[in-house]
């Protein structure tokens, strides 16, 4: 599916592209440019991502800070 760079430089990311990466307005995105193909990655906030692991990771056998070798 292609879509034109208008003359400031903006694209529209077609509607079933939108639904499947669930992108809303206002939605903050990384351009990353890499190989000559543009990335739009979705911007997470830290809650966002906790709510996403609440309950997933075992940390049974994580050291504690003051036990980190720097």
């Amino acid at each position: 599916m292609s879509v034109k760079v208008s003359p400031k430089y903006q694209v529209v990311i077609p509607e079933n592209v939108r639904n499947i990466l669930g992108l809303k307005p206002g939605l903050q995105v990384e351009v990353i440019a890499k190989g000559g193909i543009a990335y739009l990655v979705p911007v997470k906030s830290i809650s966002e991502i906790k709510k996403k692991f609440a309950g997933k990771l075992n940390t049974k056998n994580y050291r504690d800070k003051k036990d980190r070798i720097n």
